[in-house]
């Protein structure tokens, strides 16, 4: 069965070409054209990824996108802008988007972005029906059935990539990751020059667990090469 992909984009022109490759590689489009039937189809229907135009008439693609993340709604989300300043694209990662691609784009480019967050998905949903397991390290519980954590028993609110980011380190203290396998890892692609979103999303997984961001005891920076998970915090599986 294809996947459902739920398109949000005020330009006829380019909704109608990015849904007819997104038809060839099996995916069924259902298309916005406006922020607020956006939402509305967003909130109300199931979908296995959403691409959000960030400039559009109403809602913009931000506010859906943090919509839904403030609903809990860990669908994908791949935001798609004509804006191209870093400020932009860390903006849409802050309010939970997993992937951004500025226009111009190839379509190459664009299916093969979309393709690398539908394998994610796949491949994150066989491990939660694998082991729907509870990993504590620490301070620090990891529900990966209900994708919650807690931190001393407090919640902490995390996007689904900052979820999959500490779920990996969480399960292997101690491995040393550089940033090109973190992005094939939790994203599903190594492009180089994505870098730069591998340390937005540890930046703020930090500032969201780490009592001292500047001196952190989880999530720690090996110089050189990437980042690990710290060995004093081991882990244990329910």
């Amino acid at each position: 069965m294809g996947r459902r992909i739920l398109l949000v984009e005020d330009s006829n022109d380019i909704a109608e070409l990015m849904a007819l490759h997104l038809t060839d590689i099996n995916c069924d489009v259902t298309l916005a054209t406006d922020g607020a039937r956006g939402l509305e189809l967003a909130k109300g229907s199931r979908c296995d990824l959403i691409i959000l135009d960030v400039l559009l008439p109403g809602i913009d693609g931000l506010e859906i996108c943090r919509s839904l993340r403030n609903r809990r709604n860990y669908t994908p989300v791949l935001m798609v802008t004509a804006k191209s300043s870093e400020i932009d694209r860390v903006l849409g990662l802050e309010f939970g988007a997993d992937d951004y691609l500025v226009k111009p784009f190839s379509i190459a480019e664009f299916l093969a972005r979309v393709k690398a967050l539908l394998r994610r998905l796949e491949q994150f949903s066989k491990r939660d029906m694998a082991a729907q397991d509870v990993i504590r390290s620490g301070p620090i519980l990891a529900d990966v059935e209900r994708r919650t954590v807690s931190v001393d028993d407090k919640h902490v609110e995390l996007t689904a990539k900052e979820f999959d980011l500490l779920v990996e380190f969480a399960k292997h203290p101690g491995r040393v990751y550089t940033r090109a396998q973190l992005l094939d890892l939790v994203w599903g692609y190594g492009h180089n020059g994505y870098e730069h979103t591998v340390n937005c999303h540890i930046n703020r997984l930090r500032g969201k667990i780490e009592k001292n961001q500047q001196s952190p005891k989880y999530i720690l920076t090996v110089r050189g090469v990437g980042y690990k998970f710290s060995e004093a915090a081991s882990p244990s599986q329910d």
